[in-house]
Parts: structure tokens; sequence; C-alpha cells
């Protein structure tokens, strides 16, 4: 397995970490050490990126910023010499959150738990038909057939199943990328809807049978593809 790997970290000393730490790992591939957003943006515009690097405190922008812009972000570990954005950062479905000066031991770590992400979404994508939510100090399963669809609410967003609505400590585009993408797909900036549950399309307004949910002008013809409307 090779991993595309791209470092952002305003800091060259840790960027120097970071690119030997990565030397020492065969499946890593660095594609690009950046320091700044700008050059961020045009690596990943250039070629795939399965994981980031990404440092939290940086001029002009906050890496956890940075990562809301992404459409579809790649896998994150964060590099910081601050534990105190670790909550925001898991938040953020991060894969873990390395503190500074990073070893080599705890570089690995990090490591194998993407390796086993990637596993997991690369041999079996359909092997699980459900995820848990957090609820009331509880995780509570939810099967992905259960759910019509999810809306943005600023930091969070709203999974509705039938007349129940949960509530997600994540953005919408965190929780997008956690939703397998043959079943669900983005068709506003503040909605996710599950497929099968569209029962008409009238204009740009999806019928959900229980609500209407707005369809955006960027997302309408891969809609109508993905549905293979002719």
């Amino acid at each position: 397995m090779t991993i595309n790997c791209l470092i952002l970290d305003d800091e060259p000393i840790a960027r120097d970490v970071i690119r030997t730490h990565m030397a020492r790992i065969p499946e890593l591939r660095l594609v690009r050490s950046c320091s700044n957003a700008t050059e961020a943006y045009e690596a990943l515009a250039a070629e795939p990126v399965d994981l980031l690097f990404l440092d939290v405190q940086m001029p002009g922008i906050m890496g956890t910023d940075f990562l809301r812009t992404l459409t579809q972000p790649p896998l994150v570990i964060f590099t910081t010499a601050y534990a105190m954005y670790a909550v925001e950062g898991f938040a953020l479905n991060s894969v873990d959150y390395l503190l500074k000066p990073i070893t080599f031991e705890r570089f690995y770590e990090a490591f194998q738990r993407v390796r086993e992400r990637m596993l997991l979404h690369q041999d079996s994508p359909a092997s699980l038909d459900y995820l848990f939510i957090k609820q009331d100090y509880k995780l509570v399963r939810v099967n992905y057939g259960d759910m019509a669809y999810i809306q943005a609410e600023g930091d969070f967003c709203a999974v509705h199943i039938g007349d129940k609505r949960l509530l997600v400590g994540q953005a919408l585009k965190a929780f997008e990328s956690q939703l397998p993408q043959r079943l669900f797909m983005r068709v506003h900036r503040s909605y996710i809807v599950n497929l099968a549950h569209i029962q008409a399309i009238k204009g740009n307004v999806l019928d959900m049978g229980h609500a209407a949910i707005p369809i955006g002008p960027n997302y309408r013809d891969a809609l109508l593809k993905k549905l293979r409307v002719f």
C-alpha cells in the first residue's frame, strides 16, 4: 500500500522532522511539503493525497479552519505543540493528534491507525451498514438505510431519521467523509441525502417523503448523473 502524503506546517524544522520519520516507513510517499495554505491548495489540486500532516497554529489560517474549507478532505493527522486543540481536532474526524516534539514511536503509532482505516475502506467498504452517533453520554447505533438526510447546523449537523433528529458534534463536511458514497450524496451546501429516500425531483427540490430538500445549482448535474436520469 502506498499512502500519498502532504505536509502543511509553517515551521521548517517541524516539516523536516515529519519528512525524516516518513523516510523510515516505505508505505509513505511525500507528495509535497508546504509552508502555507496556498501551497497546500495547489498540491491538493495537482494530485491525489491520502494523508495530510497538518499543523494547527499557522500565520493566516488555523489548521482546523483550513481543514473545514476542503470539500473532500484526505485523512488528517494534526501535528502541533498545543494540546488545547485536541478536542476540536478529533471532532473534525482526524486520525490522530501528535504533540511536538514528535517521536518516531508516536509517529509510527499514528501511521498504523491510518493504515488500518485505509484497509477498512479499501477491503470492505460495504461490510458495515451502520455507524454510531454520540447522544446523551451514550453511543447510538444508526443504520445507513434509516438515515433520510443530514442537515448542516453551524459547526454541527443533524441526522434525520423518520421523525427523529440526532444532533452530531461535527460539521457537515467532516461527517460526510464517514458516509458511504454509494448511498449518500451532497446535494446542497447544507444537505446530504440518502439516495434511496428520494421520492421525486420537482424542479430544484427533492421530495424526500417527509421533507423537501433544495438542490444547489453546483450539485444538480452530478446528482442527475448519479441517479441515471435520462
